[in-house]
Parts: structure tokens; sequence; C-alpha cells
């Protein structure tokens, strides 16, 4: 666990490198992916956004959202998001780093930062957001459970992306995305 998490970090840009985002707008957000501390057993933590909201309905996702005028920085959207959504106060998240932000196909630019948690962290999904709260271990990922390839195009540019089906949860899109950009150094 501790060479994975200390090649993760090697990889990472430094949080604070893209936390301070100049002109920070709506049109931008953040995202907390998850990593357990387990030490033979780490674990990546999603969530399935509710089937009631108007954005992604019905969607796993890490937790996170849109920037809002009060957060001083794109990391403290991402950890206001996560301690909204999951119960996760701040101060329980190790920030590993970033990964380069890149915009959703509705067109949101999202900075994916990277935390590790205790294994033994309890969070509690926000009804009003999440259906749920889930875990996979990094070795499911390892043994190449690809459900298809998918690709995307934007601004010219044509990336192929894995899509995953863990139990009855589809892990596609953005969240794949950042899922094997951490994963892609191991």
């Amino acid at each position: 666990m501790n060479s994975f998490v200390q090649r993760l970090q090697d990889r990472l840009r430094p949080a604070n490198e893209l936390a301070e985002t100049p002109g920070l707008s709506s049109q931008q957000a953040a995202v907390m992916a998850l990593i357990t501390d387990h030490p033979s057993r780490p674990e990546l933590i999603f969530t399935l956004r509710a089937k009631h909201l108007r954005a992604h309905p019905g969607e796993v996702a890490f937790p996170g959202g849109k920037w809002e005028p009060q957060d001083p920085n794109l990391l403290a959207t991402a950890l206001r998001e996560t301690h909204e959504e999951v119960a996760l106060p701040p101060a329980q998240v190790r920030i590993l780093g970033a990964i380069k932000p890149s915009s959703t196909l509705a067109g949101t630019k999202v900075t994916p930062f990277v935390g590790l948690v205790s294994h033994n962290v309890t969070m509690v999904p926000d009804p009003n957001e999440l259906e749920t709260i889930f875990r996979v271990p990094l070795n499911w990922f390892s043994a190449k459970n690809c459900l298809r390839i998918d690709e995307f195009s934007a601004a010219g540019v044509t990336r192929r992306i894995p899509a995953y089906s863990y139990r009855e949860y589809e892990i596609w899109g953005f969240t794949a995305a950042v899922t094997q950009e951490i994963l892609s150094g191991d």
C-alpha cells in the first residue's frame, strides 16, 4: 500500500498548483477521488448520484461539484462537496495531489484531487444528492475487469477510456478516466 501511495503521489501534481486557478467560475468544478489506507487491500470510494438530480442522475461519480463563490479555491470546493455529500470532514482527508483538469461532455472543467482516508472511515450519503456510497478494491481494476472501451472526442482529441461494471454499478466517462489516471502508474 505505501509503495502504491508513494508512486501515485510522485505522479500527481501538487494540489496547491491546481487549486489556485485564476478566474474561477461556476463552469468549473472539483472532485475528490478517495483511496482507503488499508495496508493489503486499498479501495477507491465512489458514489451513486441520486436518480432525481437534474445533472448526471443515477451515475457513478466521485464526491464533488461546482465551484461556489465562498470557496477560496478548487481544493476547497472538492473538500466542501465531499463533506456535504458523504459527511467526511476535510481534516480526515490526506491530500496526495491533483490530476490535470479536463472537461466533461457537458463542458464543465473539472479538477480531480486525490486523497487518502482511513479504511475505517465512516461516510453517510446525503439522500438529497446520493443513492449510496460504495468501495472497489484497487486490485479489482488491475485484474482488467473492463466492460468495454468508450471513445470520447473533445477539442479535436479522441480518448479511449475503459468502462467498468462492478456489481450493479457502471463506472464510465469522466469517473472512469480519473480512475484510469490513478491506476496508470501501477
